[in-house]
């Protein structure tokens, strides 16, 4: 072979393989812009754990079916230059989805997680089951670790479990929770939302985190509707300055719970049960919080209004009437109490007489 002919060779040689090298190119550029979805049912989930390598992370990707193979996403983690910037998670894949998209997914950590929402005015025990129904776990486990009180023993010294300070909110979690861990969260959220300024607030006033909790709590349980938490605690303040007992029915009501008593109705012999939850015996706050209050009652607690009042009363429709004497009192349990549900049964004896002829 001459010069000329292997210089030809030569030649070709490069073209080919350099033909060969860009339809691998093309395939692979190609590949990873190409949507894939190998798995069966109508979602999947993948976890990438805290600390692993591309390659493991690539793996589990692919195992999951989530991209076509391994090599192919180092492949686009190479072209992207992403590979330190992936982030641990749970993720969730309902639709084809390319590499590229994949990493994008994990770039910006889009962890999939569900929304689980606590109710102000809850106990311990109505969020275990809440925790419960909604498959994060069981509500014993819930309960138990409800139990650390040392999570909050330096605001709390006297506190023998985490009633009260549990913050109601709602939170995004990812699929399956160990309780400790959502506890956490939770008692996280209360110190944020009960921070130095409260805290401050109620030192000057020699009050103790526990005494403002527990009042709070009541608050909490009293009345749904914002404008009133303040006048409320004010009545509650007001009665505790003149050593008047509480008289407060969600404290009997959380007695009557923990003794596994409670159908839903209070009794007249409940008013004289033994119990130091019980506020119509024992003057002064119930020895702890009685459910978990929101930052407006919390507030409320420690900045109650400005009035005289001394009672209150439903007026049955979400609000109260508010008084100073116990005369005026008196006259409004009459109106919104006692003529109220005279008329309902009057009312619907009315229609009961109509139905029946």
């Amino acid at each position: 072979m001459d010069v000329r002919k292997f210089l030809i060779f030569i030649a070709l040689v490069i073209v080919l393989v350099a033909g060969a090298a860009g339809l691998v190119v093309w395939r692979g550029w190609n590949d990873m812009h190409e949507p894939y979805k190998g798995y069966d049912g109508p979602e999947q989930f993948v976890t990438i754990r805290q600390g692993v390598a591309s390659g493991e992370i690539g793996r589990a990707l692919a195992d999951a079916h989530v991209v076509r193979d391994a090599r192919l996403f180092r492949a686009a983690l190479w072209w992207t230059r992403q590979g330190r910037n992936l982030k641990a998670g749970e993720y969730r894949f309902d639709h084809a989805v390319t590499p590229l998209d994949v990493i994008t997914v994990l770039v910006r950590g889009d962890v999939y997680t569900k929304r689980l929402t606590f109710p102000e005015g809850l106990t311990v025990e109505e969020m275990s089951k809440l925790y419960e129904m909604h498959g994060f776990g069981g509500a014993r486990d819930f309960v138990t670790a409800a139990k650390d009180a040392e999570r909050i023993r330096d605001l709390d010294p006297d506190a023998p479990d985490l009633e009260g300070y549990l913050f109601p909110e709602t939170y995004a979690l990812p699929r399956q929770i160990p309780a400790p861990r959502l506890i956490g969260l939770m008692v996280d959220r209360f110190r944020a939302v009960y921070g130095d300024a409260l805290r401050a607030r109620a030192a000057a006033e020699g009050l103790t985190t526990r005494q403002i909790v527990t009042l709070a709590s009541i608050v909490e349980k009293e009345t749904g509707r914002a404008e009133e938490r303040p006048l409320v605690a004010a009545v509650f303040r007001n009665r505790m300055k003149i050593g008047m007992p509480l008289q407060t029915d969600p404290t009997i009501v959380y007695a009557l719970e923990k003794a596994h008593r409670y159908d839903g109705n209070i009794r007249r012999e409940d008013l004289a049960m033994d119990s130091p939850y019980n506020t119509y015996k024992n003057p002064g706050l119930p020895p702890g919080p009685i459910a978990s209050p929101g930052r407006a009652s919390l507030e409320a607690a420690l900045m109650p209004a400005e009035v005289p009042y001394l009672y209150f009363v439903s007026r049955n429709d979400g609000s109260h009437a508010f008084a100073e004497s116990f005369a005026e009192h008196s006259a409004n349990v009459r109106k919104f109490q006692i003529e109220y549900f005279r008329k309902q049964r009057a009312a619907a004896g009315g229609k009961r007489q109509q139905s029946g002829g």
